[in-house]
Protein backbone atom coordinates (compact mmCIF):
# COMPACT_ATOMS: atom_id res chain seq x y z
CA UNK A 1 0.00 0.00 0.00
CA UNK A 2 1.53 3.63 -1.13
CA UNK A 3 0.58 6.81 -1.86
CA UNK A 4 0.36 6.11 -5.60
CA UNK A 5 -2.72 4.03 -4.99
CA UNK A 6 -3.98 6.77 -2.31
CA UNK A 7 -4.30 9.06 -4.84
CA UNK A 8 -5.38 6.70 -7.59
CA UNK A 9 -8.48 5.90 -5.08
CA UNK A 10 -8.97 9.68 -4.64
CA UNK A 11 -9.44 10.75 -8.66
CA UNK A 12 -11.34 7.56 -8.99
CA UNK A 13 -14.16 8.76 -6.21
CA UNK A 14 -13.76 12.49 -7.75
CA UNK A 15 -14.33 11.32 -11.41
CA UNK A 16 -16.90 8.36 -10.58
CA UNK A 17 -15.30 6.66 -12.96
CA UNK A 18 -12.37 4.25 -14.04
CA UNK A 19 -11.67 5.70 -17.71
CA UNK A 20 -12.43 9.17 -16.85
CA UNK A 21 -9.51 8.99 -13.66
CA UNK A 22 -6.92 6.91 -15.40
CA UNK A 23 -7.21 9.79 -18.34
CA UNK A 24 -6.69 12.37 -15.56
CA UNK A 25 -3.94 10.38 -14.47
CA UNK A 26 -2.66 9.54 -17.54
CA UNK A 27 -2.56 6.05 -16.42
CA UNK A 28 -4.37 3.13 -18.63
CA UNK A 29 -7.50 2.10 -17.21
CA UNK A 30 -6.19 -1.62 -16.87
CA UNK A 31 -3.28 -0.70 -15.04
CA UNK A 32 -5.37 2.03 -12.84
CA UNK A 33 -7.89 -0.99 -11.98
CA UNK A 34 -5.29 -3.16 -11.54
CA UNK A 35 -3.97 -0.71 -8.33
CA UNK A 36 -7.64 -0.28 -6.92
CA UNK A 37 -8.29 -3.85 -6.97
CA UNK A 38 -4.73 -4.31 -4.99
CA UNK A 39 -5.27 -1.56 -2.82
CA UNK A 40 -8.84 -3.20 -1.69
CA UNK A 41 -7.04 -6.85 -1.21
CA UNK A 42 -4.33 -5.50 0.87
CA UNK A 43 -7.29 -3.29 2.94
CA UNK A 44 -9.75 -6.16 3.20
CA UNK A 45 -12.95 -4.16 2.35
CA UNK A 46 -14.39 -3.13 -0.81
CA UNK A 47 -13.73 0.93 -1.58
CA UNK A 48 -15.98 0.72 -4.65
CA UNK A 49 -19.08 -0.92 -6.10
CA UNK A 50 -18.66 -1.05 -10.09
CA UNK A 51 -22.33 -0.36 -11.76
CA UNK A 52 -22.40 0.36 -15.55
CA UNK A 53 -22.45 3.67 -15.47
CA UNK A 54 -19.49 4.11 -13.31
CA UNK A 55 -18.12 3.44 -9.91
CA UNK A 56 -20.06 4.58 -6.68
CA UNK A 57 -17.84 4.70 -3.01
CA UNK A 58 -19.06 2.48 -0.49
CA UNK A 59 -19.09 3.04 3.05
CA UNK A 60 -16.06 1.76 3.68
CA UNK A 61 -14.47 3.53 1.01
CA UNK A 62 -15.70 7.01 2.13
CA UNK A 63 -14.34 6.43 5.45
CA UNK A 64 -10.75 5.45 3.66
CA UNK A 65 -10.22 8.27 1.63
CA UNK A 66 -10.92 10.43 4.37
CA UNK A 67 -7.51 9.57 5.89
CA UNK A 68 -6.16 9.08 2.44
CA UNK A 69 -7.02 12.72 1.77
CA UNK A 70 -4.99 13.57 4.75
CA UNK A 71 -2.36 11.52 4.36
CA UNK A 72 -1.78 12.98 0.30
CA UNK A 73 -2.14 16.46 1.75
CA UNK A 74 0.57 15.63 4.43
CA UNK A 75 3.05 14.54 1.58
CA UNK A 76 2.67 17.23 -0.74
CA UNK A 77 3.49 19.63 2.36
CA UNK A 78 6.36 17.88 2.97
CA UNK A 79 7.72 17.35 0.01
CA UNK A 80 7.57 21.89 -0.64
CA UNK A 81 8.90 21.97 2.48
CA UNK A 82 11.70 20.00 1.39
CA UNK A 83 12.35 21.77 -1.44
CA UNK A 84 11.46 24.89 -0.24
CA UNK A 85 14.15 24.47 2.71
CA UNK A 86 16.88 24.44 -0.53
CA UNK A 87 15.37 27.78 -2.10
CA UNK A 88 13.08 26.34 -3.85
CA UNK A 89 9.44 26.86 -4.36
CA UNK A 90 7.54 23.57 -5.92
CA UNK A 91 4.94 21.42 -5.33
CA UNK A 92 1.13 22.97 -4.68
CA UNK A 93 -1.18 25.67 -3.14
CA UNK A 94 -4.76 24.43 -2.70
CA UNK A 95 -6.97 27.02 -2.28
CA UNK A 96 -10.79 27.59 -2.26
CA UNK A 97 -12.17 31.04 -3.46
CA UNK A 98 -15.86 32.23 -2.95
CA UNK A 99 -17.85 33.22 -5.56
CA UNK A 100 -16.67 36.17 -7.77
CA UNK A 101 -13.92 37.28 -5.14
CA UNK A 102 -11.00 38.27 -6.60
CA UNK A 103 -11.75 37.92 -10.10
CA UNK A 104 -9.99 40.63 -11.31
CA UNK A 105 -7.19 40.77 -8.44
CA UNK A 106 -6.58 37.15 -8.44
CA UNK A 107 -5.21 36.46 -11.78
CA UNK A 108 -2.85 38.64 -12.17
CA UNK A 109 -1.54 37.48 -8.51
CA UNK A 110 -1.45 33.91 -10.01
CA UNK A 111 0.43 35.01 -12.74
CA UNK A 112 3.20 37.27 -10.87
CA UNK A 113 3.42 34.13 -8.56
CA UNK A 114 4.52 31.89 -11.73
CA UNK A 115 6.70 34.18 -13.58
CA UNK A 116 9.00 34.55 -10.17
CA UNK A 117 8.10 30.86 -9.20
CA UNK A 118 7.58 28.93 -12.50
CA UNK A 119 7.52 25.26 -10.47
CA UNK A 120 5.08 26.19 -8.10
CA UNK A 121 1.24 24.61 -8.92
CA UNK A 122 -1.84 26.29 -7.57
CA UNK A 123 -5.17 24.78 -7.42
CA UNK A 124 -8.32 26.56 -6.88
CA UNK A 125 -11.47 25.57 -5.52
CA UNK A 126 -14.10 27.79 -7.07
CA UNK A 127 -17.40 29.30 -5.50
CA UNK A 128 -17.63 26.00 -3.32
CA UNK A 129 -21.13 25.59 -1.84
CA UNK A 130 -21.00 26.01 2.12
CA UNK A 131 -21.50 21.83 2.02
CA UNK A 132 -17.90 21.79 -0.03
CA UNK A 133 -16.48 24.13 2.16
CA UNK A 134 -16.83 22.60 5.06
CA UNK A 135 -16.06 19.01 3.71
CA UNK A 136 -12.43 20.58 2.29
CA UNK A 137 -11.90 22.22 5.66
CA UNK A 138 -12.64 19.00 7.52
CA UNK A 139 -10.41 17.08 5.39
CA UNK A 140 -7.46 19.60 6.20
CA UNK A 141 -6.72 19.96 2.03
CA UNK A 142 -6.69 23.68 1.91
CA UNK A 143 -3.32 25.50 2.48
CA UNK A 144 -5.72 29.30 1.93
CA UNK A 145 -9.05 30.65 1.41
CA UNK A 146 -9.93 33.73 -0.31
CA UNK A 147 -13.31 34.61 1.34
CA UNK A 148 -15.91 36.91 2.86
CA UNK A 149 -16.37 34.83 5.75
CA UNK A 150 -13.98 32.81 6.91
CA UNK A 151 -15.88 29.48 6.80
CA UNK A 152 -17.11 27.47 10.33
CA UNK A 153 -14.16 25.29 11.93
CA UNK A 154 -11.48 26.62 10.00
CA UNK A 155 -8.88 27.78 12.14
CA UNK A 156 -6.51 29.80 9.61
CA UNK A 157 -5.01 32.84 10.52
CA UNK A 158 -6.88 35.75 8.22
CA UNK A 159 -5.48 38.14 7.00
CA UNK A 160 -7.68 41.66 5.46
CA UNK A 161 -7.28 42.26 2.53
CA UNK A 162 -10.20 45.52 1.62
CA UNK A 163 -13.71 45.07 0.93
CA UNK A 164 -15.77 44.23 -1.83
CA UNK A 165 -18.56 46.66 -3.27
CA UNK A 166 -21.71 45.22 -4.54
CA UNK A 167 -23.25 46.63 -7.38
CA UNK A 168 -26.67 46.43 -9.57
CA UNK A 169 -26.59 45.23 -13.10
CA UNK A 170 -28.79 46.32 -15.32
CA UNK A 171 -29.78 45.49 -19.23
CA UNK A 172 -28.51 48.14 -21.77
CA UNK A 173 -30.81 50.87 -22.26
CA UNK A 174 -32.32 50.39 -18.64
CA UNK A 175 -33.92 53.52 -18.07
CA UNK A 176 -32.78 53.57 -14.73
CA UNK A 177 -29.49 53.49 -16.00
CA UNK A 178 -29.19 56.69 -17.77
CA UNK A 179 -29.87 59.34 -14.68
CA UNK A 180 -26.46 57.64 -13.67
CA UNK A 181 -27.87 57.93 -9.77
CA UNK A 182 -27.49 55.02 -7.15
CA UNK A 183 -29.97 52.60 -6.83
CA UNK A 184 -31.39 51.57 -3.77
CA UNK A 185 -33.23 47.38 -3.45
CA UNK A 186 -36.99 49.18 -3.60
CA UNK A 187 -36.29 50.57 -7.27
CA UNK A 188 -35.72 47.39 -9.02
CA UNK A 189 -38.32 45.13 -7.15
CA UNK A 190 -40.51 45.10 -9.70
CA UNK A 191 -37.83 43.39 -12.10
CA UNK A 192 -37.24 40.16 -12.95
CA UNK A 193 -34.31 39.04 -11.28
CA UNK A 194 -31.18 36.43 -12.15
CA UNK A 195 -30.40 34.57 -8.77
CA UNK A 196 -27.91 31.88 -8.09
CA UNK A 197 -27.59 28.48 -7.30
CA UNK A 198 -29.49 27.46 -4.65
CA UNK A 199 -27.48 27.29 -1.15
CA UNK A 200 -24.55 29.50 -2.49
CA UNK A 201 -23.12 31.94 -0.56
CA UNK A 202 -23.78 34.43 -3.04
CA UNK A 203 -27.56 33.30 -3.48
CA UNK A 204 -27.78 33.19 0.15
CA UNK A 205 -26.08 36.80 0.83
CA UNK A 206 -28.96 38.43 -2.11
CA UNK A 207 -31.59 36.48 0.14
CA UNK A 208 -30.79 38.20 3.30
CA UNK A 209 -31.09 41.45 1.53
CA UNK A 210 -34.54 41.34 -0.57
CA UNK A 211 -35.51 39.91 3.34
CA UNK A 212 -34.21 42.51 5.07
CA UNK A 213 -35.76 45.31 3.45
CA UNK A 214 -39.23 43.42 2.54
CA UNK A 215 -38.65 42.18 -1.06
CA UNK A 216 -39.82 39.31 -2.48
CA UNK A 217 -39.12 40.12 -6.75
CA UNK A 218 -39.70 37.35 -9.30
CA UNK A 219 -36.91 35.27 -9.69
CA UNK A 220 -36.84 34.22 -14.03
CA UNK A 221 -33.48 32.77 -14.09
CA UNK A 222 -30.35 31.43 -11.85
CA UNK A 223 -27.33 31.03 -12.72
CA UNK A 224 -23.90 29.29 -11.61
CA UNK A 225 -21.44 31.94 -12.74
CA UNK A 226 -21.60 35.71 -11.84
CA UNK A 227 -20.29 35.74 -15.79
CA UNK A 228 -23.08 34.13 -16.68
CA UNK A 229 -25.78 36.10 -15.02
CA UNK A 230 -24.00 39.24 -16.04
CA UNK A 231 -24.45 37.75 -19.58
CA UNK A 232 -28.27 36.85 -18.91
CA UNK A 233 -28.93 40.45 -17.66
CA UNK A 234 -27.63 42.42 -20.68
CA UNK A 235 -29.68 39.98 -22.51
CA UNK A 236 -32.72 41.75 -21.39
CA UNK A 237 -33.65 38.44 -19.14
CA UNK A 238 -33.99 40.87 -15.65
CA UNK A 239 -31.60 42.48 -13.15
CA UNK A 240 -28.88 41.44 -10.64
CA UNK A 241 -26.78 42.45 -7.63
CA UNK A 242 -23.30 40.57 -7.77
CA UNK A 243 -19.68 41.86 -6.44
CA UNK A 244 -18.21 45.00 -8.23
CA UNK A 245 -15.04 42.95 -9.29
CA UNK A 246 -17.05 40.14 -10.66
CA UNK A 247 -18.39 41.92 -13.98
CA UNK A 248 -17.21 40.47 -17.06
CA UNK A 249 -14.82 42.91 -19.28
CA UNK A 250 -17.11 44.89 -21.09
CA UNK A 251 -20.14 44.79 -19.54
CA UNK A 252 -19.05 47.74 -17.11
CA UNK A 253 -21.30 49.97 -18.05
CA UNK A 254 -24.40 47.94 -17.35
CA UNK A 255 -23.31 48.20 -13.19
CA UNK A 256 -24.77 51.09 -11.18
CA UNK A 257 -24.00 51.98 -7.67
CA UNK A 258 -26.11 50.95 -4.87
CA UNK A 259 -27.85 53.20 -1.97
CA UNK A 260 -26.94 52.37 1.15
CA UNK A 261 -23.47 51.14 -0.12
CA UNK A 262 -23.00 47.42 0.42
CA UNK A 263 -19.87 45.85 1.24
CA UNK A 264 -18.39 42.67 2.43
CA UNK A 265 -14.83 42.39 4.22
CA UNK A 266 -12.00 40.36 1.87
CA UNK A 267 -10.43 37.95 3.70
CA UNK A 268 -7.29 35.61 3.17
CA UNK A 269 -7.37 32.75 5.26
CA UNK A 270 -4.00 30.79 5.66
CA UNK A 271 -3.27 27.86 7.25
CA UNK A 272 -1.12 27.89 10.55
CA UNK A 273 2.50 27.26 10.38
CA UNK A 274 2.22 28.24 6.41
CA UNK A 275 5.23 27.65 4.21
CA UNK A 276 7.20 29.51 1.87
CA UNK A 277 4.70 28.97 -0.80
CA UNK A 278 1.58 30.42 1.18
CA UNK A 279 3.79 32.89 2.30
CA UNK A 280 4.82 34.25 -1.60
CA UNK A 281 0.94 34.25 -2.27
CA UNK A 282 0.13 36.07 0.55
CA UNK A 283 3.15 38.74 -0.31
CA UNK A 284 1.13 38.94 -3.78
CA UNK A 285 -2.43 39.25 -2.38
CA UNK A 286 -1.53 42.05 -0.49
CA UNK A 287 -0.41 44.11 -3.05
CA UNK A 288 -3.58 44.30 -5.11
CA UNK A 289 -6.28 46.61 -4.28
CA UNK A 290 -8.96 45.36 -2.70
CA UNK A 291 -10.82 48.46 -2.02
CA UNK A 292 -13.14 50.35 -4.42
CA UNK A 293 -15.10 49.03 -7.13
CA UNK A 294 -12.67 49.91 -9.53
CA UNK A 295 -15.90 49.96 -12.14
CA UNK A 296 -17.64 53.43 -10.86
Amino acid sequence: MNLRQYKYALAVADEGSMTAAAERLGVTQPSLSQQIGSLEKHLGVQLFTRTPSGVTVTVAGRAFLAEAEIATTASRRAIMAARAADGELAGEIIMAVHMGLGARQLPPVLGQLRNRHPKLQVTLHEEPDPADMERLVRQGTLDMVLVHRIPAGCTFDTHILGEEAYVAVLPKGHPLLSNSAALRLEDLASEGWIRFRRASLLDDYLARLLADAGLNPHTVARASQISTAVRLVAQGLGVTVVPASAIPEGFEELACPLLPSLTEPVLVGVRRNPGSAETAMLDHLNQQNWCGTGLL
